[in-house]
């Protein structure tokens, strides 16, 4: 399978500098380069220090900047947050930049603080994404762009530049809820799979989206579809655990618990009816010893036909153990 890595920028511990987070991720991204990662894929949120980057795009141009082989990845370009047309563009200069390594994963968001801190109403958020998806994909592919929807309408706009990719950058969105999978489903698009899902979750959502696309009129077969896991390794399981925990308790109190209000309907989760920090202990993470780690992966690719990885290391030594120990062994 293909192996990228899905690059957080938390900021657990305010009496670190914040500049060391990004020192940290622009050193990975050298590593990376180097050995046998297919891309780094750059996590956008907004007044969080659960992850501090609220451009991807921009961060994007540092990672190439310093690499030469790796694929710069989106994970998302959160664009109902974006004029589609400068969405259009940043994407596009991102691309001619790096020398056509874009990979553009879209997605809608669901924090509600980012869209009442950017005064976008909920009931708006998946329309205004699917528009801006529609106007992004039109302003790359025809020399000028004529355009009337709902929220956005253009006449005659030159968008430049083009990506240099032709006809544009591979496009993916992320789908983590039923009716996100469907709509991607029915217009064809390759989807990212989050981090958050437990393991049973991630393998039902893949067969619907399957079945989803076959319904469409689209094959299934071939496609590359980046799985999210939150990845911990260490010398022995306890270790891994300790750190897994860490991260669980971290990620459910910033940024997924209860406490956090989504901007879908119907999005409060349970955990399985488990102890949130069990759950993704138990069903979401994957942790242990390296050898462990590959067996997981191993076997979870099995299960779901898995082809590609995208790997959210919980620690500096689990990234470190990813690419010494588990990579060599996984990676294609």
């Amino acid at each position: 399978m293909k192996v990228g890595i899905l690059q957080f920028f938390g900021w657990r511990d305010r009496s670190v500098p914040l500049n060391s987070v990004y020192e940290t991720a622009l050193d990975r991204f050298i590593t990376m380069d180097q050995t046998g990662y297919d891309a780094v894929w750059l996590a956008e949120h907004h007044f969080s220090s659960f992850s501090v980057c609220p451009s991807v795009h921009l961060m994007g141009t540092m990672a190439a900047a310093r690499t030469k082989n790796l694929r710069i990845g989106t994970a998302v370009s959160l664009a109902p947050f974006y004029n589609p047309l400068r969405l259009a563009e940043e994407v596009a200069l991102l691309d001619v930049l790096s020398g056509g390594r874009v990979n553009w994963g879209a997605g809608r968001g669901f924090e509600r603080s980012e869209f009442a801190a950017f005064n976008i109403p909920g009931e708006e958020s998946a329309p205004r994404f699917h528009e801006t998806v529609d106007i992004v994909l039109k302003a790359w592919t025809n020399q000028r762009l004529t355009y009337k929807g709902r929220f956005y309408e253009y006449d005659g706009v030159e968008v430049l530049p083009k990506p240099l990719q032709t006809p544009h950058p591979p496009v993916w969105m992320a789908a983590s809820s039923t009716p996100a999978i469907d709509w991607a489903a029915s217009l064809g698009f390759s989807i990212l799979m989050d981090p958050h899902s437990s393991r049973p979750d991630l393998i039902a959502k893949r067969r619907h989206y399957a079945a989803k696309l076959i319904e469409a009129g689209f094959s299934d077969s071939g496609r590359i579809i980046p799985m999210s896991r939150l990845v911990a390794v260490d010398e022995t399981a306890e270790k891994a655990h300790a750190v897994a925990k860490r991260v669980a308790e971290w990620t459910i109190a910033s940024y997924v618990g209860n406490s956090h209000n989504a901007v879908r309907q119907g999005t409060v989760r349970d955990f399985g009816g488990k102890d949130p920090v069990d759950f993704y202990l138990d069903d979401v993470m994957i942790h242990g010893t390296p050898e462990s780690v590959i067996d997981q992966i191993q076997s979870f690719g099995e299960q779901i036909g898995m082809n590609y990885l995208m790997a959210a290391p919980m620690s500096g030594r689990s990234f470190r153990l990813l690419t010494d120990k588990v990579l060599p062994r996984i990676a294609s």
